[in-house]
């Protein structure tokens, strides 16, 4: 059975930069999302934290707007597509995409449907009131109430607005009871317990996102012995969002370079960071800086917050928390491989 060190951060605390402490942890979508699609597809998972204390979901990570059901966030995808003629010029910030009520576009347009519009024109009304929205920096509810010729009142897209929110937090809510029921996350291994030969047996690692990542994972030893005996074997390495911050613990090769100088590779971007809490309140560093500086070739998707995924030999990452389904996809594609080439 193939095997999967599931690294997850157990810091609960990070440094900004004025020295100040703010909480921090795993992302909690980004936690649960592929430990389910890996299960799933038969793998043994294997949660592990550095200190084989129990990892902490980040309390930033359980916002109820990092958690739009699918269907919402499929229409929202759909919607923002129609801003521009090409995809490359949409910037659509993570104000823009949470607090401007645009996840709502989906309800709406099936209560448009039910007052006699087609679902093509649903989407043409909801679209348009979502562009003028994003342009102007103005709720979605208040742009689309102006126009009275859907004849949808302010309290009936608010309530849609309401109802979107409501589901989200409830989704939150459940995600995180799921990841403290999953065992791994209450009784993790201890990284630093794990010898040389257990960490050779596994066949791949994956390291999900969140700010903590970047306090435990980063210029960890034991991390590196991870990765060191990973590499030497070729197995699959993959990390999301903050969790490339685990590469910067990978030792030097014999020429005195970097484990991973020269691959190309992903991670939460400068311009997405500048838009989170953390990166508000200002961080002591900045991943993809610290990444670039090591060696990598950095490789960013075409704007902050799409999926993005790059694969380079070994080497799996993805961007963001938009990037989790694909990331986790992408690294159960790889480990299928050799047995679809030996068949």
């Amino acid at each position: 059975m193939t095997r999967i060190a599931y690294l997850v951060t157990s810091a609960r605390e990070m440094t900004l930069a004025d020295g100040t402490p703010h909480p921090t942890g795993y992302f909690a979508e980004e936690a649960l999302k592929p430990y389910e699609r890996f299960t799933a597809a038969g793998f043994d998972v294997t949660v592990i934290t550095p200190d084989g204390k129990p990892p902490y979901a980040d309390p930033y990570g359980l916002s109820w707007f990092f958690h739009y059901p699918d269907d919402d966030k499929d229409y929202l995808a759909s919607v923002v597509r129609t801003f521009a003629h090409d995809v490359d010029d949409i910037r659509l910030t993570l104000h823009q995409n949470t607090e401007l009520g645009l996840a709502a576009a989906r309800r709406v347009a099936k209560l448009l449907e039910a007052n006699g519009s087609t679902k093509a024109e649903a989407h043409r009304i909801v679209s348009a009131a979502a562009k003028t929205a994003w342009r102007q920096d103005r709720q979605f509810a208040d742009v689309l109430a102006e126009d009275g010729s859907h004849g949808l009142t302010r309290e009936q897209i608010q309530a849609e607005v309401d109802a979107q929110r409501a589901d989200s937090e409830n989704l939150a809510a459940g995600r995180h009871r799921k990841l403290q029921e999953i065992p791994g996350f209450q009784h993790p291994v201890a990284l630093s317990a794990l010898t040389d030969a257990e960490l050779e047996e596994f066949d791949a690692v994956f390291a999900p996102g969140g700010h903590g990542p970047m306090v435990d994972l980063a210029g960890n030893p034991d991390v590196g012995r991870l990765l060191a005996a990973l590499q030497h074997k070729r197995a699959t390495i993959a990390a999301l969002c903050h969790g490339p911050a685990m590469l910067l613990s990978a030792p030097e090769r014999a020429d005195g370079l970097w484990l991973f100088d020269g691959y190309r590779m992903t991670s939460f971007t400068d311009e997405e960071e500048d838009q989170t809490e953390a990166g508000r309140l200002g961080m002591e560093w900045l991943l993809d800086v610290a990444l670039k500086n090591a060696g990598a070739v950095f490789d960013d998707g075409p704007s902050a917050w799409v999926s993005h995924v790059v694969v380079d030999r070994n080497l799996i990452t993805g961007q963001n928390p938009g990037s989790t389904e694909a990331t986790a996809d992408t690294v159960i594609k790889k480990l299928r491989a050799p047995a679809r080439q030996a068949a």
